[in-house]
């Protein structure tokens, strides 16, 4: 018994099939199944995009617009007036106001340097194996991140207070006498406790990018006749450029907001007022003035200033990339 085989019709003659690649029913199918797979996997995210910051700013933009009046010099019913930029008026003109804003500035000078420097410094140090027990080493950096931020503030209350800090009876048993919640050490006082509970979860993150330096590019340095501390520097280094940058623009937002320890050292020294910052400025005025207009206004100024900053260190930070891959 024979069998004979069908002849094969060429593409594109009567009868032909086209391929599944060039059909354009399966493409567009095949497309429609992509956009449905992508639509389900982005649709938690935009939920979260929608729920946690679309609705709270637009519901601050519209606050910052309204203020609650009572007409009748204060004896008639209060009711709520639109009053345009009014609000915006009086933070951008509130000295108070901008003095945080100043204040948040110098923190953020001082801060954000120190918690990058000092991160990759460490995970170079850990990464070129000059740490023993590198485990452990690792592990006593993150505990400090581990404890809440409220907590970590009291613990550093009891050490910067008078009278029963064991640091401050230490320096007096020397004769030295140290304020650490004076007018000139507050804000070094606030980045030592900043850098003691974000430093080390930094130094992590740094230490996870430089695991993934192909080490033969570090072996090449090496047969170079680079040292450890030119390896370092210009050749691991770069290759951590966009974790370096993601850490700095996350670490500035996150500064802007200072707020849990100015307002705990608030409580023992004059040189923090209700007002230190914008966050302790939008915190008393809604929940000690109860003026959520001017809250909403401030927390909108703040909010467009944090998006600014951290959208020019992104484009600065590019442009550098950019001119540093040219040469």
């Amino acid at each position: 018994m024979t069998t004979t085989t069908p002849p094969r019709v060429p593409a594109g003659a009567p009868g032909a099939t086209a391929p599944a690649s060039t059909n354009p029913r399966a493409r567009r199918a095949a497309r429609r199944r992509r956009l449905t797979a992508c639509g389900v996997l982005m649709t938690p995210f935009f939920a979260l995009l929608v729920t946690v910051f679309l609705i709270p700013v637009g519901t601050a933009v519209r606050l910052s617009f309204y203020s609650d009046d009572q007409p009748g010099l204060g004896f008639g019913p209060e009711h709520t007036v639109f009053v345009g930029l009014r609000s915006y008026a009086a933070v951008l003109t509130d000295p108070t106001f901008l003095g945080g804003l100043g204040t948040v500035a110098l923190y953020c000078l001082v801060y954000i340097p120190l918690l990058v420097l000092g991160a990759l410094a460490l995970a170079l140090l850990l990464d070129s194996g000059a740490v023993r027990l590198r485990a452990f080493a690792q592990l006593g950096l993150f505990l400090p991140h581990a404890v809440p931020g409220i907590i970590a503030a009291l613990i550093w209350l009891y050490l910067y207070t008078p009278g029963i800090s064991p640091v401050i009876e230490l320096f007096a048993k020397a004769d030295i006498t140290i304020d650490f919640l004076g007018i000139h050490t507050v804000i070094p006082s606030i980045v030592n406790i900043a850098l003691w509970s974000n430093l080390g979860y930094n130094t992590v993150v740094f230490y996870a990018a430089l695991q993934a330096v192909p080490r033969e590019v570090i072996e090449a340095s090496v047969v170079d006749g680079a040292g450890p501390v030119r390896t370092a520097l210009q050749v691991k280094t770069p290759l951590v450029r966009a974790s370096i940058v993601m850490v700095a623009i996350f670490t500035l937002i996150w500064a802007l907001q200072l707020f849990t320890e100015p307002m705990l050292l608030s409580q023992s020294s004059p040189m923090i007022s209700s007002r230190f910052s914008p966050s302790m400025y939008i915190y008393d005025a809604a929940f000690t003035r109860n003026n959520y207009s001017l809250a909403a206004a401030a927390s909108v100024v703040l909010l467009v200033c944090t998006i600014a900053l951290s959208y020019g260190v992104t484009r600065f930070t590019s442009r550098a990339g950019n001119a540093e891959e040219a040469r």
